[in-house]
């Protein structure tokens, strides 16, 4: 039996051994503390910094996009997210109770989305919270950040009145759908395209950092200002585009196309010296029948010209010393069988050409007529047409600024799809592939006396007011022929305006040079064979004026669904429209008027030029003789002759600054002010010059000053 002696020495073991067991315990906590803080606490310390403390990127503002006479094409809008640190330090609660009614009911007030006690709640319920980076709201103009940083409470700043901000930027553009695929865009996961693209190594910029700090509810906030490295903003491009000139292009492309219920068509105008792109539309008909910018087919689009490629066939076979224009041609009846296949003439129905001059092949556009040239001048040594095509340019791509440029192809004889009649149909454009921009970088390159130039979409990089960088024009090949070759088609091109398939194009204004094109499109499944299954492509290029070129142009509509798709017909209205608007505009483009005399008592009056119906009842009354090409043309520029006076039409179109010399005052300013502009002047007599060039777009509100003679 066990004492009770032996019972009291178990129990003293057993608390002497729980109270050892608990010091040792106590002891390995506390060195596992002290190791924790003195040898591993510094990497511990910095592990939860490096999952907290984070150095995350400020965007910078990217640059924006100019036309060429400074209107904005596109730009980015600041937007911001505001947030509140409702537990700063500072905001004491004395602070916070005096203005919370007030800051609830300016915010109510000017977001209009909740009731001010809605807000009053939100608030006080997030400042018991302790929260310290509460959302106050999202995508916020600038115009009402000014007005917020007005608020109670968020007036007092960021460590006063914990007021955040954190900016954003939104790419906007000013013109909507305007040269809109021409300007492009930028996306993660998503080719550049236009200009955003081919320069957003300069629109870019360069980010800023900020340490950010990871709080409860994942959520990222700001620690300091001292922790900012800030953002440099983009440059500015100055790009080509006349912006006036895109909306006549745009408006014209698609008044056609929907006249003509046609698939897509693009147009181009380009400076004939330096290449500099004034206007790039492209439209697209969707499902419903309306038109979009979905592609930029001016560039990316490869397809078989039609005889707009006979000007190259031409130029090779006149400057290989083949052919000269007055050489004569046998087009026969219209039809020509080749092998299995047969080549028509545009007038097969009624007889064909017969013997005409190679200068008539070219103007009237004669199929048969360019394939019997380029067969009886390379029919032994094909390979000598294709090697002389290749050295005019015509086999490789551009180099444009701009991505998606399609391949060009001018085939060699070894190809796998050379035939016996390749020769042939590559005379009038067909086996082979160019897109529009690179056939009216040829004709340019004629325009421009041989010297072919890189089409160019931007002409400068700007930081504020100071030039980072200018983009000069590129020449791609100092001669595509000789001068004297040049020469001869230039006269071939001007005989298809006045003699040939584009005589509807022609004008008393100034003289158009170029060349019509109508192709036919072949179908996947089957070809050529059946012309049900072919559709067709219209197109004109050409250059104006062609005593002295300015500017050049080409049109391109495919599959026009109305039973019309010639070239002068479908293409040809879009042209004129374009270039009619460019010269209108142009001034230092227009045939110098002869000086004004004035006259004797006897002899016919001098008159200002101005409102015709005016202008008209003046002469009528006095019994002179008028001569006007127009019926009734609104306003006039006056010519005195030695017995009659010419009234020539002065157009005036809406929203642009009219051209008002050589009016009186009165109607100069009835004009301008109708304009929207205030006018000044000084002088007396007629107008000499005017502060704001005609042809620009008026801005309601800006002065104009008249010098008067």
């Amino acid at each position: 039996m066990t004492s009770e002696k032996d019972i009291q020495k178990d129990i003293k073991w057993r608390a002497y051994l729980v109270y050892f067991a608990i010091c040792l315990f106590g002891l390995v906590i506390i060195g596992k503390a002290l190791t924790i803080q003195i040898v591993e606490g510094a990497e511990l310390k910095k592990k939860v910094e490096s999952l907290t403390l984070v150095d995350k990127s400020i965007e910078a503002v990217r640059g924006n996009i100019y036309a060429s006479d400074g209107s904005l094409l596109a730009t980015s809008i600041p937007i911001y997210e505001i947030r509140m640190d409702l537990n700063t330090e500072a905001l004491t609660d004395e602070i916070f109770n005096a203005g919370i009614d007030s800051l609830s009911y300016q915010l109510s007030h000017l977001f209009k989305d909740r009731s001010p006690s809605s807000w009053k709640q939100e608030l006080v319920r997030a400042r018991a919270k302790g929260a310290r980076y509460h959302l106050i709201k999202r995508n916020v103009r600038y115009t009402e950040l000014k007005q917020m940083k007005t608020f109670a409470i968020m007036r007092r700043g960021r460590y006063k009145g914990g007021f955040l901000t954190i900016q954003k930027n939104k790419r906007e553009l000013p013109f909507q759908v305007l040269a809109a695929r021409t300007i492009g865009y930028e996306k993660d996961g998503v080719t550049p395209v236009g200009l955003e693209g081919a320069y957003s190594k300069e629109l870019s910029g360069i980010n800023g950092q900020r340490l950010m700090q990871k709080i409860a509810g994942g959520v990222w906030m700001p620690v300091g200002d001292e922790n900012e490295t800030e953002p440099l903003d983009g440059y500015d491009v100055y790009s080509t585009i006349d912006i006036n000139i895109q909306d006549v292009a745009e408006s014209a492309l698609l008044k056609q196309l929907v006249k003509q219920q046609a698939d897509h068509g693009c147009v181009v105008l380009m400076e004939v010296q330096t290449g500099n792109i004034k206007a790039i539309a492209n439209l697209k008909r969707n499902a419903n029948g309306n038109y979009y910018e979905g592609y930029n087919y001016a560039i990316g689009e490869s397809t078989e010209p039609g005889s707009t490629f006979k000007l190259p066939a031409l130029i090779a076979a006149i400057e290989d010393g083949y052919v000269d224009l007055d050489d004569i041609v046998d087009c026969g009846n219209g039809k020509l069988n080749l092998y299995d296949r047969t080549m028509y003439d545009s007038n097969y129905d009624e007889g064909g050409w017969g013997k005409i001059s190679v200068k008539r092949v070219f103007e009237v556009s004669s199929n048969i007529g360019m394939a019997k040239i380029i067969r009886g001048a390379y029919s032994k040594n094909p390979q000598k047409f294709v090697d002389h095509l290749k050295s005019m340019s015509l086999a490789e791509p551009l180099g444009i600024s701009i991505a998606g440029e399609g391949s060009p192809n001018i085939k060699n004889t070894d190809n796998n799809s050379w035939s016996g009649i390749t020769l042939e149909w590559m005379a009038h454009g067909y086996e082979v592939l160019q897109t529009p921009l690179q056939i009216l970088t040829y004709y340019n390159a004629v325009a421009n006396n041989g010297k072919m130039v890189r089409p160019k979409f931007a002409d400068k990089i700007t930081k504020g007011r100071s030039i980072v960088r200018e983009i000069e024009t590129q020449v791609i090949n100092p001669a595509i022929c000789s001068k004297s070759t040049i020469d001869k088609v230039k006269q071939a091109l001007e005989g298809v305006i006045e003699n040939g398939t584009a005589r509807n194009l022609g004008n008393a204004n100034y003289k158009i040079a170029g060349k019509t094109g109508t192709a036919q499109i072949a179908n996947e499944s089957y070809g050529y064979k059946y012309e049900s299954k072919v559709s067709h492509q219209a197109s004109f290029v050409g250059y104006f004026p062609a005593e002295d070129p300015k500017y050049s142009c080409i049109v391109v509509v495919n599959a026009p669904s109305r039973n019309v798709y010639y070239g002068n017909l479908v293409a040809g209205p879009i042209f004129k429209e374009v270039a009619d608007k460019v010269y209108a505009n142009s001034l230092e483009i227009h045939k110098p008027l002869g000086p004004q005399k004035f006259l004797a008592a006897s002899a016919i009056p001098y008159s200002k030029s101005g409102y015709g119906e005016d202008v008209k009842r003046v002469f009528q009354t006095m019994g002179v003789e008028m001569k006007t090409a127009a019926a009734n043309p609104e306003w006039v520029t006056t010519s005195t002759q030695e017995k009659s006076v010419t009234l020539e039409s002065r157009k005036v179109i809406e929203n642009l600054v009219p051209n008002v010399k050589g009016m009186g005052v009165m109607d100069a300013v009835y004009l301008l002010e109708n304009a929207g502009l205030k006018v000044r002047f000084v002088g007396r007599g007629a107008v000499k010059s005017q502060s704001i060039q005609a042809g620009t777009r008026a801005h309601k509100g800006s002065v104009i000053v008249l010098e008067l003679t």
